[in-house]
């Protein structure tokens, strides 16, 4: 058997780099019992690495494409098309033309065959490189085939090929062509089959898209195809296309496009029998792969030939359970503000500080809430406090809830009583918010003494004691009452105010400059760092130049460099432990990175003038008395009006005295968590020395437990790094849901507005007001440069991006509800502020002016 040339049979798992994920993919498909799959060949990398290996031309050309960037469209396609032409023109060794004669002796070479390509990075578990390489239908004899093995090769430097792979970090010179000479079958149909529902991810919906003749009018989007939906052995849905053309073999060799007769268009492509015999045959397939497939199928005289299967890469992972029970998950990235995916350190830190039910997927935390739904009570307590602060998340429960057979009612034994209505409202003294921040920052204190003289394993028990100790202090009954009583008083002032006077969202205004907010402060207090820095124009010149983490050190050089450095150094003391993502421990801090900051700090000092943090804050505070003010003299006016306005007097000493404590509780989580981070890279620099670990953040791959157990023994397997890199460059790319299933269903929620503007986006109206300005769509916190009055378009903001709230006039964001920090932060700035916003990166371009609606919460594209 030569290694040039491996007919399916022959093939190993193991040979992905000989014949290619197509190739590997039909040689494993012909292995299944039962499944037909057309006979063939593959002419193996080596052939291809024998055919161009010695040619110089190749490999000038390869080092030119290798320089460049994507950014080089045109050059890209000069030099690819220079590389495609040399690779065409190159002879086939004579090695490989005997062993390709041999197979098609023995398969016959009378007979028409699909010429194929199969890339080394093609079908594989994170990249599905599909339809980037070339494929050829219906060949006849050896020349041409010969001919066609050439131009497959050359497909390797397509110009969309070229880009794909620079895109996703694939190197030109690791990546080979094998060619696929497959047995042509002429089929009646043909057509694609998904063993999961491509538009709602359910693993248990399968999806089958048919039309007459070949498959390439279907993959082309030449026709309209038909589409039937098979759930457990039953068709559930069936949509005919209109189907007016299809593409057929010819006898001499090549394909033409037909048209076809008007009563045949809108005919059924299949029979139901041979729609549930091609569902199960999918099924059998994805059993032997052990995940989904997009499987290429065609018909035949009543016999389906598989020609491809490949593993669906787009779907989101599913949360995993320890039974099979239905479930239900929410996403935990949503409430948190932070959906990028998490690193398995950060993943772990927050398990062990959570009580909630919490399963991982896809690099992201869910909250099983399937308990909470089967409870009538519960469920309508979690549906209500969900959908107050995420509408979208309250929608699409209220979906899975109608469908009334996915999670069954269980009884309730006892009546729960709500949160909301559980907090004395005036009960509080408002001096407990001191002793609280005070009490949290003392215990900071005592851990940072007391990790210092720990290390190896006892540094770990020590981590796993105070991690009890922040679970006490971020849900101690006294401090969650403490924001509930402002959450539940500003609700209070809207709804009343809107039944008294008719004023919406009147709390928003009330929320203004309150004191004790700990993220609103840290914006004001890097416009304080931008006033020290103000009259030194050598050192602006300096940090507008800087480009390193070591810049603080070369400031003292400079007049005022001291003052600069000093007055950096404090806000780092304060809040250097914070970040963009701040919730995954693994995420770099600005302490660790405060070159961050520069921008930021930059923008300020071109943006505003001397000491306008202070005016900003005393701004909105006095604007927010005027608010109270004005309502209250309104209010006694009515009927029962002065009882109507000492109630929301109250109220609003609640809002004012408690609502920026919200913050607080995050704030000393993160602190927390930097300190403990300090100490873990004091253990991963150990390791390093003692050659256990290759890079210091090699420990963010394993998870707390693990990384305890390499301290342990000094040892472990390597290639669990290297597996859970691969892995979290997927989950990157994955956008979480907000509901997901256990059988994968993503459930989507919708707004539900009317009398909004034909073309405005809706969303959830947070912060109140109407603004209208040039929006700046920021997808990275680094990359952000606004000019004073821009409008934020992002996908989140943490607390991270507070410094950016000083400099805009208005928010939007994909993700967010009405206590989420950007809402909070929004309001307490005055800002006019929409999120929950579905695509607003997308739907909205950078430098487009828009009109942001805070009040009834859409956003118009003018």
């Amino acid at each position: 058997m030569s290694s040039l040339v491996l007919g399916f049979q022959e093939m190993e798992k193991t040979q992905l780099l000989l014949v290619g994920g197509k190739g590997l993919q039909l040689g494993e498909l012909s292995k299944i019992e039962g499944i037909q799959v057309p006979e063939g060949f593959c002419v193996t990398t080596e052939g291809y690495q024998k055919a161009i290996g010695q040619n110089e031309t190749y490999h000038a050309l390869l080092d030119q494409l290798s320089m460049l960037t994507v950014e080089d469209r045109d050059h890209i396609g000069d030099i690819s098309r220079k590389i495609r032409q040399t690779i065409v023109e190159v002879e086939i060794p004579s090695d490989v033309v005997q062993a390709v004669t041999h197979y098609l002796t023995m398969f016959g070479q009378e007979h028409a065959y699909a010429v194929r390509s199969s890339a080394t990075a093609e079908d594989l578990p994170y990249a599905s490189f599909a339809g980037q390489q070339d494929t050829y239908l219906n060949i006849i004899g050896k020349e041409a085939i010969m001919q066609h093995i050439s131009k497959c090769w050359a497909s390797l430097f397509t110009d969309r090929a070229v880009i794909y792979r620079m895109r996703n970090g694939f190197d030109h010179r690791q990546v080979y062509l094998s060619v696929i000479v497959q047995r042509m079958v002429f089929p009646q149909a043909s057509g694609i089959l998904f063993t999961a529902d491509p538009m709602t991810s359910n693993r248990k919906l399968l999806s089958i898209d048919a039309g007459f003749g070949l498959g390439e009018a279907l993959v082309s989007g030449l026709v309209t195809a038909d589409c039937y939906k098979v759930q457990e052995e039953t068709i559930v849905d069936k949509r005919i296309g209109t189907k007016k053309i299809a593409v057929y073999g010819r006898k001499e060799g090549g394909t033409e496009t037909r048209q076809i007769d008007p009563e045949q268009q809108k005919i059924q492509t299949l029979t139901e029998q041979q729609i549930l015999q091609l569902a199960r045959i999918g099924r059998q397939i994805e059993a032997y792969f052990g995940c989904p497939q997009d499987i290429e199928w065609c018909l035949v005289e009543d016999t389906f030939y598989i020609v491809q299967s490949r593993p669906i890469t787009t779907l989101y992972p599913i949360p995993e359970a320890a039974d099979q029970e239905n479930h239900v998950y929410v996403s935990v990235g949503h409430q948190q503000m932070m959906t990028d995916a998490m690193k398995p350190l950060g993943l772990s830190f927050f398990l062990l500080t959570t009580p909630a039910p919490m399963r991982k997927a896809g690099g992201r935390l869910f909250v099983d809430i399937t308990p909470h739904l089967a409870s009538p009570v519960r469920r309508e307590q979690l549906i209500n406090t969900l959908g107050q602060s995420e509408p979208l998340i309250k929608d699409a429960l209220m979906t899975i809830v109608e469908r009334g057979d996915f999670i069954k009612s269980v009884p309730d034994d006892t009546k729960i009583t709500s949160p909301a209505n559980s907090t004395p409202q005036a009960e509080i003294d408002p001096s407990i918010v001191s002793e609280l921040i005070q009490r949290n920052q003392a215990s900071i204190e005592e851990l940072k003494q007391t990790i210092r003289t720990k290390s190896g394993l006892d540094l770990f028990e020590f981590i796993l004691e105070d991690i009890q100790q922040l679970k006490n202090i971020l849900f101690d009954p006294q401090s969650t009452a403490v924001f509930m009583a402002a959450m539940n008083a500003s609700s209070w002032v809207n709804e009343h105010m809107y039944k008294w006077l008719g004023e919406k969202s009147a709390a928003d205004t009330l929320s203004q400059s309150v004191p004790n907010n700990i993220t609103s402060e840290m914006g004001l207090a890097l416009m304080d760092v931008a006033d020290v820095i103000r009259p030194y124009p050598n050192v602006i010149d300096y940090l507008q130049h800087a480009k390193d983490d070591h810049f603080l050190d070369e400031l003292v050089k400079f007049n005022g460099g001291k003052e600069t450095k000093d007055a950096i150094h404090d806000f780092l003391v304060k809040y250097g432990m914070r970040c963009s993502g701040e919730i995954d421990i693994s995420k770099t801090r600005w302490s660790e990175k405060p070159i961050t900051l520069v921008p930021m700090i930059l923008s300020n000092i071109k943006n505003f003038k001397p000491n306008s943090g202070k005016r900003k804050f005393e701004q909105g505070r006095q604007e927010a008395l005027k608010k109270e003010d004005e309502i209250l003299g309104r209010l006694k006016q009515l009927p029962d009006g002065e009882q109507k306005a000492e109630e929301t007097k109250q109220r609003i000493g609640l809002i004012r005295n408690f609502i920026g404590y919200r913050e607080y509780p995050k704030y000393g989580m993160v602190s927390r968590y930097f300190v403990y981070k300090q100490a873990l890279l004091k253990e991963a620099e150990q390791l390093l020395r003692n050659k256990v670990i290759h890079d210091i953040e090699d420990i963010y791959y394993l998870t707390f437990d693990e990384l305890h157990e390499v301290v342990r023994t000094n040892h472990f397997d390597y290639q669990i790094i290297s597996k859970r890199k691969d892995e979290y460059t997927l989950y990157e790319k994955l956008t979480p849901p907000r509901v997901i299933t256990s059988d994968g269903e993503i459930i989507t929620g919708k707004y539900k507005r009317e009398h909004l503007p034909a073309e405005a986006i809706a969303g959830l109206a947070v912060s109140s007001g109407v603004v209208e300005g040039r929006a700046r769509v920021i997808m990275n916190l680094e990359e952000a440069e606004l000019e004073d009055g821009d409008i934020l378009v992002t996908t989140f903001t943490d607390p991270s991006w507070t410094p950016l709230f000083v400099s805009i006039k208005g928010l939007v964001t994909e993700v967010g509800g009405l206590m989420t920090h950007g809402a909070v932060i929004a309001r307490e700035y005055g800002l006019p502020a929409v999120v929950g916003v579905e695509n607003a990166t997308k739907l909205i371009k950078d430098g487009q002016r828009i009109r942001v609606h805070g009040t009834e919460g859409y956003i118009e594209l003018l």
